[in-house]
């Protein structure tokens, strides 16, 4: 089968087939993603030319060269490279006087300065320092870096003037930096990324992946700073909005949302941007369907290929609502709970949270699990 993929194909791999540990196993049968606590023996290997699948075949990691050698040459070079980018170590992230480490999920905290989010909306506005006792809150609660926003991108939210969204961050920022708390600042806007960065941010957190502001990839490279690039369909005013992708909408939504952050990825690379700073996002729920939001979930350890830290942001979306009778924001935290544990589950190196110690906790149970597993002799 593999033979018969035609060369112009694209190829996505995904781990499969998880065990809990390789111990026991014979030796080149299971291959650890990332330098994380998950193992698997098997690789899903699709190809799609156009909108059409042409094959989907899952190859187990012992052999898996020598299989892949059947694809024409530079399908067998790419699927090589994706293997190695799953199990190629993610780096630390530098923060100021902290450092995260990804051997083991790390939680991102969701603090909005913003009248107008889909779900916190208005609860820190006008007052820098009970935004700020909010983020030390959070801090304590075990999360490793607090992002900071003050735009909603809820969809058809009203542009905000940068200045504006300049004087909702920075106090707060401010504040928070002052006690080496690491920070990323959540918007799409160069400016407001320079005054963030000024004022103690460390990282930028991008719903467009640099690609709204012409100059934001500028700011970035001039920063030194890690950047998180997520996927959106548009790069617009307006995100969610499905007009950018044509009137065909995804396709297979998984491997469209990968050629996009692998895109931008490699943008990255190309301006300066070394591989250890870049994170990726699939942006669930930004302009995805439930099937479209439900399928990148279930295809999450795909996103390992791009070869940098996957951050996860399921909290409290529409997802949950939709499969719960219809439950209102602040009534999803049972769901949140579990996409925390999914995403964990099949790989995520960070997920972003409303619910912080819970996320924590879960985590915490997640990794004695995992611990556990891989100490079983």
């Amino acid at each position: 089968m593999l033979s018969q993929i035609p060369a112009d194909a694209r190829l996505y791999l995904r781990p499969t087939w998880f065990v809990p540990s390789p111990v026991g196993l014979p030796d080149g049968s299971a291959a650890r993603m990332a330098n994380g606590l998950l193992w698997f023996q098997g690789y899903e290997l699709t190809a799609l030319k156009g909108r059409e699948r042409v094959a989907r075949v899952t190859l187990p990691v012992a052999g898996f060269d020598d299989a892949v050698a059947a694809l024409p040459d530079a399908l067998a070079e790419r699927a090589l490279r994706l293997a190695v980018n799953i199990s190629a170590p993610r780096q630390p992230l530098a923060l100021g006087e902290r450092t995260i480490r990804f051997d083991a999920p790390q939680v991102m905290a969701i603090l909005n300065i913003t009248p107008d989010s889909f779900s916190d909306g208005g609860r820190h506005m006008d007052d820098p320092q009970a935004a700020a006792d909010a983020g030390f809150a959070m801090a304590a609660a075990g999360a490793a870096l607090i992002d900071v926003g003050g735009e909603s991108t809820r969809p058809r939210a009203p542009r905000l003037w940068e200045g504006d969204e300049i004087a909702r961050v920075v106090p707060v920022i401010e504040r928070l930096a002052a006690a080496a708390i690491p920070l990323s600042i959540d918007t799409r806007k160069a400016a407001v990324m320079e005054a963030a960065l000024g004022a103690g941010a460390h990282v930028v957190n991008d719903v467009s992946a640099l690609l709204h502001d012409p100059r934001a990839m500028e700011v970035v490279v001039a920063a030194g700073c890690p950047v998180i690039l997520m996927h959106a369909p548009s790069a617009g005013d307006d995100p969610h909005d499905l007009s950018a992708l044509g009137q065909g909408g995804y396709g297979d939504v998984v491997a469209d949302v990968f050629d996009m952050l692998e895109a931008r990825v490699e943008a990255c690379l190309a301006a300066g941007i070394p591989r250890g700073k870049i994170m990726v996002d699939p942006g669930l729920g930004f302009g995805k369907s439930l099937a479209d939001n439900l399928a990148l979930v279930n295809g999450l350890a795909v996103f390992q290929g791009l070869g940098v830290p996957l951050l996860f942001a399921g909290s409290r979306k529409r997802l949950i609502g939709a499969l719960s009778n219809e439950a209102p924001a602040a009534e999803r935290l049972g769901g949140s709970v579990g996409l925390v544990f999914r995403a964990a589950e099949l790989g995520a190196q960070m997920v972003r949270v409303h619910d912080v110690r819970e996320s924590v906790q879960a985590l915490h149970l997640w990794r004695g699990l995992a611990d556990a597993g891989l100490s079983v002799a």
